[in-house]
């Protein structure tokens, strides 16, 4: 085994990073450093800092990253309305990369030699984790126990627990009935009681949004601003990005806005089933699309179309560090010039539907475009001529055809 030096691991204080610290200082024999990222999970984080301590961590980092990860993940991937497969937003794998960064920082500030984490071999999240610090590190090691140990099961788990006396929460040791992970943008569920995807998902998966059957009878009309893409307000008032997207979130999942049972693709190569619930997220991506539609041209708003599912699934597959992906994000930043404004949405019964929009930089025009008397010249006669130059390729064709 490589010799290292310091480590310096993900933490979150629950059971599989408590046993992996203690892994680590048994394995290695090294210095351990935790670190915690507040990404806005709905968690308290300090007893993360409590069972470090107890562990004899000595240097324990747990920082503030909501801001930073609206504002500079978030809305990035935002301005590109990614969705990965055509409806996942991506909730889990952009949080990622933001770890891993700060992961690298940490390391590099502290003179550590390698960093650790605790997904499982069978996930995405160990690839996403383990690109980006190759993008950003490539000279420190990446541990993951999960593949390195001869831990197969929540038994053994306990069981190691338990004979290096590291505290396991009552309700931890019956049978998990699924896992989650939770961020500002979203909730995921997956594993367990939701592997099989013909059974219906039981009500008590959903923790942000209330059952649209359940949602308020009455419909909720709210008004999003942004500039230059980016949101900047809710209902005339300005926020910060972790704000906004906290008061959209509450706004969407009291009507049930934002759930989604998803079967999707994982990239190391199997099919998994999720639930997932991005409240304030559907409700962005709904309003981002409506600014766009009166203020991006026509062949700027397909080119952006075309390239978003590529640029969702490097998201997916944890390449948000990749030349590609900063290229593409160029291209997409570009084009947020002039998208700025405000769209009003209704909420109501799980959905969020934009009724209205507007912006200073339209390019909507009602003059041209109405059936009424026009005040803009417009001579219908060119239309002949239009229709039989995009007719020629069919006319031959056609005859070709025998038609």
């Amino acid at each position: 085994m490589t010799k290292i030096e310091k480590i310096v691991l993900s933490y979150s204080g629950g059971l599989d990073t408590s046993i992996i610290l203690k892994w680590l200082q048994e394995t290695y024999g090294c210095e351990v450093v935790t670190f915690t990222a507040d990404l806005g999970q709905g968690e308290e984080l300090e007893p993360a800092r409590a069972k470090a301590e107890m562990a004899g961590v000595k240097d324990i980092r747990i920082v503030d990253l909501r801001e930073e990860f609206v504002r500079d993940f978030v809305f990035p991937m935002l301005r590109a309305n990614a969705l990965y497969e055509g409806q996942y937003l991506l909730g889990t794998s952009i949080a990622r990369p933001l770890i891993a960064k700060h992961l690298v920082g940490i390391a590099r500030e502290v003179g550590a030699d390698a960093v650790a984490h605790g997904a499982t071999g069978k996930g995405n999240d160990q690839i996403r984790f383990e690109l980006a610090v190759n993008a950003l590190a490539p000279s420190i090691k990446v541990i993951a126990p999960w593949r390195q140990w001869n831990i197969r099961s929540r038994l053994q788990l306990l069981e190691y627990a338990e004979k290096h006396r590291i505290p396991v929460p009552s309700d931890k040791h019956g049978e998990a009935p699924f896992s989650t992970d939770a961020n500002l943008l979203h909730t995921s569920t997956e594993g367990k009681s939701l592997e099989n995807p013909a059974e219906v998902a039981p009500d008590h998966v959903y923790q942000r949004t209330v059952d649209p059957v359940d949602a308020p009878d009455t419909p909720e009309i709210i008004t999003v601003g942004f500039e230059r893409g980016d949101p900047v307000s809710v209902n005339g008032k300005a926020m910060t990005p972790a704000a906004l997207l906290t008061e959209l979130n509450g706004l969407g999942g009291r009507h049930g806005v934002g759930r989604l049972d998803l079967v999707e693709n994982r990239f190391i190569g199997m099919k998994s089933r999720g639930i997932y619930e991005t409240p304030g997220g559907t409700i962005l991506l709904a309003a981002h699309r409506g600014i766009e539609s009166i203020t991006l041209d026509r062949a700027a708003a397909h080119l952006k179309d075309e390239i978003m599912p590529r640029y969702a699934e490097l998201i997916y597959n944890g390449f948000w560090f990749a030349p590609e992906r900063e290229m593409l994000q160029a291209l997409i930043d570009h084009s947020q010039a002039f998208v700025s404004g405000e769209v009003t949405l209704r909420l109501y019964k799980g959905s969020a539907s934009v009724i209205s929009r507007a912006s200073p930089c339209s390019l909507y025009s009602a003059d041209l475009v109405t059936f009424e008397e026009s005040t803009i010249a417009f001579d219908h006669h060119d239309a002949e001529g239009f229709i039989r130059l995009n007719g020629m390729r069919l006319r031959s064709w056609a005859a070709r055809n025998g038609r």
